[in-house]
């Protein structure tokens, strides 16, 4: 493919490979999502009766939303701001008005950045543990998991207590503000490096691994006593529940927001992507191997938690903190090893969304205030830094705040700026630049009448349910 950059920004770094972009895109995508959450909601519906739908919702965003915001992007040749102006006056509209709206979207991407810094200082530590091999020293004990990173935890405290008071604490104390630091250093130096130097590289070396890493893991699990159970109760299908609204709610919120579509991140990676891509392959690549990643965790933890005879009844921090070590631990000294090699993949899908994360609110100091890379890549680092220790205790909080309200929202706007203001006729040019054939017909209609109300949804039941991805 052609690294050249959009024509109407100078100098404009950008992806030098199909495939480098590709792998940046599924670093943005699969998260924590991916690994706390899918494998949770798997367990809580049923196996079967969720992942169908799952898989329904996932094809039909990955084909609508993901395709718009990639579209968007490189046809704007710059994040939200620019895209959204650039889209207003397509329309025959003041651009000032499309910029002062794209700023919401980049306001987002910083929010959830600040609040995945506090998490990957939890990741960085968990690590450096479970490779030093103190994690396997806790046993499957889980006060003495808890009790590690929270001295006001007493024995007699419930794993969902423990959580509790971890949380308050900033799971680790004031202690955690080095890992703090730790992430944010890492952020930094593959940032400066630029687009194709930097996030690329790092995502062309993390994301193999990632895979690499789970894959050995579900095969050694496989052999372990008890975890045919766990593959049992993954293909069971309850065909009664297929009934039940919450799964597709929370079947469609799962594939909403571990496809990354925010308005945001997809929409500053495909203004770094040549014009010769097709965007249908690009966004169907993106979808299926964020959706292999979250089933490659879940054939990992399922199963993982069936050899102790646990119930996957934790989801978040307690799932990935507390459980899933105890567990490993009573691998004996192989548990040692995997608890390694899961905490190594859980930090390169950490480490490649939050520098996703991270660009939107550097490339809008770049675009609008004309900074260059390293200072402006310093300067959204340092500001995360500051919020980022002083939300510690209110994490849970904050993330929330962010994924509930700013999120979805940031999405339908992107969604109304390409299906709705922009003219038909430049938004289909827009996807079918570089395709071997044109977007089907349905395309169109799909995205403007069912994709961008699927995010007024997501909004919607997330603001009425606490969440739903």
């Amino acid at each position: 493919m052609s690294g050249s950059a959009p024509s109407n920004v100078e100098n404009r770094d950008g992806f030098k490979s199909k495939w480098g972009f590709i792998l940046a895109c599924i670093g943005s995508a699969v998260g924590m999502a991916n690994i706390w959450r899918f494998p949770y909601m798997v367990a809580k519906y049923g196996g079967m009766t969720f992942l169908l739908p799952y898989f329904l919702f996932v094809v039909l965003i990955g084909m609508s939303g993901v395709m718009e915001e990639f579209s968007l992007g490189r046809w704007g040749g710059a994040g939200p701001v620019g895209s959204f102006g650039k889209a207003v006056e397509d329309r025959g509209g003041k651009r000032r008005i499309g910029e002062v709206i794209g700023a919401i979207p980049v306001i987002g991407s910083m929010g959830l950045a600040i609040g995945y810094t506090v998490v990957m200082g939890w990741i960085f530590k968990y690590t450096k543990m479970a490779i030093s091999g103190e994690l396997f020293a806790m046993g499957q004990n889980m006060d003495n998991i808890i009790g590690t990173f929270s001295a006001a935890a007493p024995e007699t405290k419930t794993l969902g207590e423990g959580v509790g008071m971890m949380l308050q604490n900033g799971i680790f104390g004031i202690g955690n503000g080095v890992w703090i630091i730790v992430a944010i250093v890492v952020s930094v130096v593959i940032m400066a490096l630029g687009v194709s130097g930097g996030i690329e590289k790092a995502c062309k070396v993390m994301i193999p691994t990632l895979f690499g890493l789970f894959l050995i893991m579900a095969v050694y699990i496989a052999t372990l006593p008890g975890a045919g159970d766990g593959y049992k109760f993954i293909f069971s299908l309850n065909p009664q529940g297929l009934l039940d609204w919450h799964v597709w709610i929370f079947a469609f919120g799962q594939a909403f927001f571990s496809l990354s579509v925010a308005g945001n991140g997809s929409v500053i990676y495909g203004s770094y992507l040549g014009k010769d891509v097709e965007i249908s392959s690009s966004a169907r690549n993106v979808a299926v191997f964020d959706t292999l990643a979250a089933l490659v965790a879940m054939f990992v933890i399922i199963p993982a938690m069936a050899t102790t005879g646990g119930q996957l009844d934790s989801n978040g921090p307690g799932l990935m903190f507390i459980a899933l070590p105890g567990v490993f631990n009573g691998m004996g000294g192989i548990g040692w090893v995997i608890g390694a090699f899961f905490f190594i993949a859980v930090l390169f899908a950490g480490t490649t969304s939050i520098i996703n994360l991270y660009e939107t609110p550097v490339a809008f100091m770049q675009e609008k205030l004309k900074l260059n890379r390293l200072v402006s890549t310093i300067v959204i680092h340092v500001i995360g830094l500051v919020v980022a220790l002083l939300i510690q205790p209110w994490t849970s909080q904050w993330m929330d705040m962010v994924s509930i309200y700013i999120c979805p929202f940031g999405a339908a706007l992107a969604g109304v700026m390409f299906f709705w203001v922009m003219k038909k006729k430049t938004a289909l040019d827009a996807v079918n630049q570089g395709a071997k054939k044109p977007i089907g017909g349905w395309f169109y209609p799909f995205g403007k009448f069912i994709y961008v109300p699927l995010c007024i949804v997501a909004l919607i039941a997330g603001a009425a349910l606490g969440g739903i991805g």
